[in-house]
């Protein structure tokens, strides 16, 4: 028997406060969203005036309105520090009737509102675009429920997702969606984003375990389905239209999701392939042969490693003891890490040891290490999770979470990466140049491939050449142009790339009906 261990190496904001949030951007080094993009306009909105801040006053305390210059900046840009807005108010509700007030007032008004979560997004979909007021969900943090019979847990939609998880935890339960930033990201934000993450391949998708939602529509009304129910067949399952609509269809305040026992074992083995037709091979004979307990399959090229060495500065996984221990990366291609997970700690290690086993032998894998503990469980995760912030340390990045089927799913990057070569624009070594390779990661489980392109700095000629030749591409690839966080202001302009006319007249009519002045989240989506 191939043992494990033997792999194991293996007041009102006056013009003057405008204008001090314009200059604190400014000072931070963020172009606002208005300027670089000169084409989009302003709509037909109201302006804030002091009346608006009394009713404000009248519906939440003072310490829920954020109306200071400085503190307003953290709401007006984005994670990726590539879109900044202009907000002069952030409101933060405590509760579904006091955004159904807020709401209410600002549709009776046509006040244009942004709704935004832990602004973890990637797509600029969660920040002002001018003057719209954010409403925060962060004051909405509380666990409301979790029967322990049938796996049941409501929260409302500011309960960080690493907090609703480490509660799950001391009960036995496990959320059903991981992702990089949970230590930051809203429950409200992921449904909202229909976010997929790491283990969409044991779990599945938002959609098939969220029960139901609590929803204040446009006009303040609100859409409670909070029930507890598997099987509901009575009409519509009109959850679903919340569920990836990001805020444009309404502000969703609450989440009653369906969470699984926790795994009492975990493994994770970190592989070195060859060839990414050899990560297809593995990903096949580990569907096949680990069945139930796989559940995480991510790819990863070199380049991808490479940034991640730079910025983690630790050894890599696969470094012999010999080899430097600093920014040093085996030469294999491409690498995956592989998880399984089930309530049996001998059968699973039996099953996984077999699989490397065979895969060794089959020379489909030439290198790995398996975690022995979950101090080393976590350091693995490292190298893949860390690589979305290594990729911005040079000094911004270029995201494409899309999907793809699996034969063409690393073309994409190949071809990025030769197109950026041809507009001269590709450069690991020259500081002259504005750009790093583009590195491709993601799920093989899913078909979500993360094409990043690491910048110095966001520049006109970088988008040029990547859209829509990006997009394009996938287009005839029949894949989406967006696998997990949306559209955003980012890839509004491209979803027809990926719906049909008729899908898209479809969801324009879902909008113009249940926000008719188009308040919620404006300049998105579609």
């Amino acid at each position: 028997m191939f043992a494990l261990a033997s792999i194991s190496r293996l007041g009102r904001a006056s013009a003057s406060a405008r204008a001090r949030a314009s200059a604190a951007l400014s000072i931070r080094g963020f172009a606002l969203t208005a300027e670089k993009y000169p084409s989009v306009k302003r709509g037909d909105y109201a302006k804030l005036t002091d009346e608006d801040l009394g009713k404000f006053h009248s519906i939440l305390n003072p310490n829920q309105i954020i109306t200071d210059a400085a503190d307003l900046a953290a709401f007006n840009q984005d994670w990726m520090k590539k879109y900044a807005g202009q907000s002069q108010l952030v409101l933060k509700p405590k509760t579904t009737q006091q955004v159904s007030q807020i709401l209410k007032y600002c549709n009776e008004r046509k006040l244009a509102v942004v709704p935004q979560g832990g602004n973890t997004g990637l797509v600029g979909g969660s920040v002002p675009v001018f003057d719209e007021i954010v409403i925060s969900m962060a004051g909405m943090n509380q666990i409301r429920s979790f029967d322990e019979n049938s796996g049941t847990l409501k929260v409302d939609a500011g309960v960080i997702l690493e907090n609703a998880d480490n509660y799950l935890a001391e009960r036995g339960y496990i959320f059903p969606l991981d992702l990089g930033a949970k230590g930051s990201c809203f429950v409200g934000g992921n449904v909202a984003t229909n976010a997929g993450g790491l283990r969409l391949l044991r779990f599945g998708s938002l959609h098939g375990s969220v029960l139901g939602l609590e929803v204040v529509l446009a006009d303040g009304t609100i859409v409670d389905s909070m029930h507890s129910l598997r099987k509901d067949n009575t009409g519509f399952d009109l959850k679903q239209l919340f569920i990836g609509s990001e805020g444009t269809l309404g502000i969703i305040t609450g989440v009653s999701i369906l969470c699984p026992a926790r795994p009492k074992a975990v493994n994770i083995a970190f592989l070195g392939l060859e060839s990414y037709e050899h990560v297809i091979q593995c990903f096949k004979e580990a569907r096949s042969d680990l069945g139930e307990i796989l559940s995480a399959f991510e790819f990863m090229d070199r380049d991808s490693q490479l940034v991640a060495s730079k910025f983690l500065k630790t050894t890599h996984p696969l470094c012999q003891e010999d080899e430097v221990a600093e920014a040093s990366v085996p030469e294999y291609p491409f690498y995956v890490l592989l998880e399984t997970s089930g309530s049996n700690k001998d059968h699973d290690d039996e099953k996984l040891e077999k699989f490397l086993e065979k895969v060794m032998e089959n020379e489909v894998v030439v290198d790995g290490t398996v975690s022995q503990d979950e101090a080393q469980l976590k350091t693995l995760w490292t190298w893949r999770e860390g690589i979305a912030e290594a990729s911005q340390q040079f000094g911004g990045v270029y995201k494409y979470d899309v999907s793809l089927p699996l034969d063409s799913l690393y073309k994409l990057v190949e071809e990025t990466q030769e197109r950026l070569k041809s507009f001269s624009l590709a450069s690991t070594e020259d500081e002259s140049k504005p750009v790093y390779e583009a590195i491709g990661y993601g799920h093989i489980g899913d078909g979500n491939l993360h094409l990043n392109v690491a910048v110095r700095e966001y520049n006109k000629e970088v988008e040029k050449a990547l859209e829509p030749f990006v997009y394009e591409f996938i287009e005839k690839h029949n894949g989406s142009i967006s696998a997990e966080h949306g559209l955003g202001f980012q890839k509004k302009n491209y979803i027809g790339y990926s719906k049909s006319e008729v899908e898209i007249k479809m969801m324009k009519e879902l909008k113009n009906h249940y926000d008719p002045n188009g308040i919620l989240n404006p300049y998105k989506y579609i």
